[in-house]
Formats: C-alpha cells, structure tokens, sequence
C-alpha cells in the first residue's frame, strides 16, 4: 500500500478584503465599530472544502484556470500558508520553485544565494558546497554567478532557482510554471531532470498550464474549477474532460 506524504482534508482559504468602505469615510468614523466588523466579514474564498492526498514518489499535477487556487494550494504544501479551516500533514522536507527569486537576496552574488538557498533547505554548508560545481554548471550562468542578483533577468533566476532545487537532493518538490521560463533549451533540461526525479522516486506536485508538460510528467492530476476539485484522477482521463470542456465551451454547448 502506497504512503501518503501529503495529505488535504476538507481545507479551506480565505483571504480577508478590508480595502473596501461604502457609505464614504465619514460614514465610516460615525459607524467605526460596525463597519470595522463589516470590512472584516467580508472575504475571498480561495479553496472550498479540498480534500486529497499524494503519496511518495508520485509525480502529481494541478491543473486549473487562473485564479483556481493552484498556487494557493502550492502555497499550503510549502508552508507559507496557513488554511483558515481544515487540516494538513505533510511528511519529509519540502523544496519550493513558487515563485522567481523567492529566497534570493539580491545583493548577493548567485554563488553565495546558492549557500542561502541550501540553508534555508535546512541543508549544512558541507553539504552545500558539495554540490557548488553542479549547481554552477547546470544554470550556464557562467561569470554572473559571482554577480548580484538584481542584475538578473527573469530567465536567469529561473536557472539559478532550479539549479538550486534540482541539486539539493528534494524530497518532496513543489513546482509553480517554472518549465515556462528561460529559453528552449533550459526547459528541456528542466524537464529532463524531472524525468530523473520521477525515476528516483521523488515526490513532486507540479503546476502548470502545458497539458503536454503535465501529461509528460505527472502520473496522476487534480484539476481545480471555481476554487474547488472539479475531478481527480488519472493524467490523460482529466485532461481528456478538461479538453472536451473546453470545446463544448468555445461550442456553446453545455
């Protein structure tokens, strides 16, 4: 029986709207106490009652429209988030490419934010430093590695942030559209190293919108409409309705 390593039940996220006041600003001071409640109970609703589980070394996609919640179920996983009701577990050490430069400080060189990166892993600096000259290697940055950050493209801190990850030994590997970025080339090697994951038995939640890069790589998808599960199962059969939705969408059809 497989073991599950990260584990959803009946989550929900809500984000609390407070930038909204009607009646003007002097309504609001008269009224302060009620409209303060009233900022306070409105909300946007996230992720509604989500429930799933991933098990180890399996590759898992989450597909969806923009705004569906992947992300903030990303976000869950790692950590960086907190559900407002429900409970999740996660077993082993999770590493995260959710958002470029996340992690980077950038008045530091790219060498030493690989250092900071592996340390906020919860890796040692041995071990790190092990890995220097594959890290370098793999993200072609050649001389700008020993420069700061800030003068890095979008594409270069994909590189960096995805050399980083892919040689730090993850565990478990978050991975928000980052296939997307950074030329041709590097998306291969991106997606090679993911094959090398997956025949290693990582475990690795991956969003993104290529259906080719989820079908590739992902052994089972949760697709996610209007900030819940609309279905979960097997790659090629979610993809399949998620397709046929489309097009009975585009078709006027139901």
């Amino acid at each position: 029986m497989r073991e599950p390593v990260i584990i959803f039940r009946n989550i929900h996220k809500s984000y609390p709207l407070y930038h909204h006041v009607t009646g003007g600003i002097k309504n609001f001071l008269f009224h302060f106490k009620k409209s303060v409640s009233g900022l306070q109970k409105r909300s946007y609703e996230s992720l509604r009652n989500i429930s799933f589980e991933v098990y180890a070394g399996e590759a898992f996609g989450i597909v969806g429209a923009n705004g569906a919640g992947k992300s903030t179920t990303l976000g869950l996983i790692a950590g960086v988030l907190k559900p407002t009701m429900g409970s999740i577990c996660v077993k082993g050490r999770v590493s995260s490419l959710l958002e470029l430069g996340a992690g980077f400080h950038p008045e530091l060189t790219g060498r030493e934010n690989i250092f900071l990166n592996g340390v906020l892993m919860g890796l040692g600096k041995r071990q790190v430093r092990g890995k220097l000259d594959q890290i370098i290697e793999f993200s072609e940055l050649g001389n700008f590695i020993d420069q700061p950050i800030r003068v890095y493209s979008s594409g270069m801190l994909a590189r960096l942030g995805f050399s980083v990850v892919a040689h730090l030994d993850p565990e478990i590997l978050l991975i928000d559209e980052i296939m997307a970025v950074g030329d041709i080339e590097f998306q291969k090697k991106c997606a090679g190293k993911m094959m090398e994951f997956k025949r290693k038995g990582v475990t690795m939640v991956f969003v993104s919108h290529s259906a080719g890069d989820i079908e590739r790589i992902c052994d089972r998808v949760m697709w996610i409409e209007d900030h819940t599960i609309k279905m979960l199962g097997p790659t090629g059969y979610v993809l399949d309705s998620m397709l046929n939705r489309k097009l009975a969408t585009s078709s006027g059809g139901l």
